[in-house]
């Protein structure tokens, strides 16, 4: 960070509040109104912690080194605008003139992380290169997607609407590691947007060119940054799809009958759509995944610090070993570190927020019973698609970090969703009826909240 950080960032803030307040009556309505804006600002907050916290508490990282890659395509700007388009747009092979360029940037041969370089070099045109900026630009991007994230579930279930404000808005690891300039700002924004896309485009049928467009943006974005996330994401979501036309079909004895067709027809459609998108790639190829997970697990775990590395047992790569560790991975994912595990700040956080998750988990399956809670979740798509996806993605981050030091930002996509659920899960379980036995006071009934819920 530079002194111009501290000059233009509050200029840049008034900016994007300024840009916030002028949309918020187009996208928000009485019951989203008031978390516009507290869910925007602790997005700021994010970016800007995130900045200083790797820089006077971790004394450099990822962050910095997308900053460094960013500052060199500026200063080609600068020098000459056609060598300068030629960085933004990655071309390749590199001529003559963007040699001087890109035998500084070491992540130029690396597509997933060059592709936030260029989403940063952008941003960077517009803001003097000022690295706090871009990660409010970052953080303001992201916030877009979340939102269409937030607005998709209070349509399916507006009832809840004020604790799924939290689950997508308010935890702590999700705005700090998902709001600065790093990978996991784009995702968790892009995420959101393909969440809305999928829903709207293939279930509501509502708002279809707005639905499709933000769907493939989201989707491109996941693809070009963290296509392990569309990997997660695809197969809960087409068995998503199937459940909900399944429901739609008014005969019972028809529906049971067809319900297992839908399954398959969903999870083969999941498989197929993952291997066409990973065939021939060297590092997510379906084929390959295995293998290379037991590369990073490897890796990162040598790399663990401060105790933060963690043990789920032998893995070789193959898919009886997958199997095998998969239960340990999930706990270690979403339930873990335990409060006992903390060595450091970070991990606090981490640490309460997996202990949130616990109690809830725990209290709303002793109050429903286990089957009946398996029951629940079967019957209600939402619940299964959110639950489905934060497993399978569970495992895969669960095997793949090593440490909690990586897996507290790798697994911040599963987190809205998977809390989400636990509230949606925790509203349609309660009684409406208060301990003596009055009836519980409704703000609105279901159908106006459902009116209400309608910000397109």
């Amino acid at each position: 960070m530079e002194l111009k950080d501290l000059f233009l960032t509050p200029l840049y803030l008034g900016l994007f509040y300024g840009i916030a307040f002028a949309v918020r009556k187009r996208f928000t309505n009485p019951l989203t109104r008031k978390y516009f804006i507290p869910a925007l600002s602790v997005k700021f907050l994010g970016a800007i912690g995130l900045g200083l916290i790797y820089q006077f508490y971790y004394g450099g990282g990822d962050t910095f080194n997308y900053y460094f890659h960013t500052k060199v395509v500026h200063e080609a700007f600068g020098e000459s605008f056609s060598t300068g388009l030629k960085l933004l747009t990655a071309q390749h092979p590199p001529d003559a003139d963007m040699l001087r360029y890109t035998g500084r940037m070491y992540w130029y041969d690396a597509p997933t992380e060059y592709a936030v370089v260029q989403v940063a070099s952008l941003f960077s045109l517009f803001c003097f290169n000022t690295y706090t900026v871009i990660g409010l630009c970052f953080a303001f991007t992201s916030f877009c997607g979340m939102w269409a994230m937030y607005v998709t579930f209070i349509r399916i279930f507006p009832l809840a609407y004020k604790k799924l404000a939290i689950a997508v808005f308010f935890l702590p690891s999700v705005f700090f590691w998902g709001s600065g300039l790093m990978k996991d700002s784009l995702c968790i924004g892009a995420l959101g947007w393909a969440f809305y896309g999928f829903y709207h485009a293939l279930i509501l049928k509502k708002n279809l060119p707005t639905a499709v467009v933000l769907g493939a943006l989201g989707a491109y974005i996941l693809l070009s940054v963290k296509v392990y996330i569309l990997l997660s994401f695809l197969p809960a979501a087409l068995l998503w799809v199937f459940n909900e036309n399944n429901q739609r079909i008014k005969s019972a004895a028809l529906r049971m009958l067809l319900k297992p067709l839908f399954l398959l027809l969903g999870a083969g459609a999941g498989y197929l759509g993952a291997t066409g998108l990973t065939a021939g790639d060297e590092k997510y190829d379906v084929e390959k995944i295995g293998e290379r997970a037991k590369i990073n697990q490897v890796y990162l775990t040598s790399y663990a610090t401060n105790g933060s590395a963690y043990n789920i047992g032998e893995f070789d790569g193959s898919l009886g070993s997958t199997l095998k560790v998969a239960p340990q991975a999930i706990v270690v994912s979403i339930f873990r570190p335990f409060l006992f595990e903390v060595r450091n700040p970070v991990m606090l956080l981490s640490a309460l927020e997996a202990t949130l998750f616990i109690w809830l988990t725990a209290s709303l399956f002793y109050r429903t019973g286990l089957l009946k809670g398996l029951s629940l979740i079967v019957g209600t798509p939402i619940l299964l698609f959110s639950f489905l996806f934060a497993i399978v993605f569970a495992i895969g981050v669960g095997i793949n970090s090593g440490n909690f030091g990586t897996l507290v930002r790798y697994k911040i996509p599963l987190m809205p969703f998977y809390l989400g659920a636990l509230y949606i899960m925790q509203a349609k379980s309660q009684k409406k009826v208060r301990p003596g036995g009055a009836v519980r006071p409704q703000l609105n009934s279901a159908r106006k909240l459902g009116r209400l819920a309608t910000t397109e």
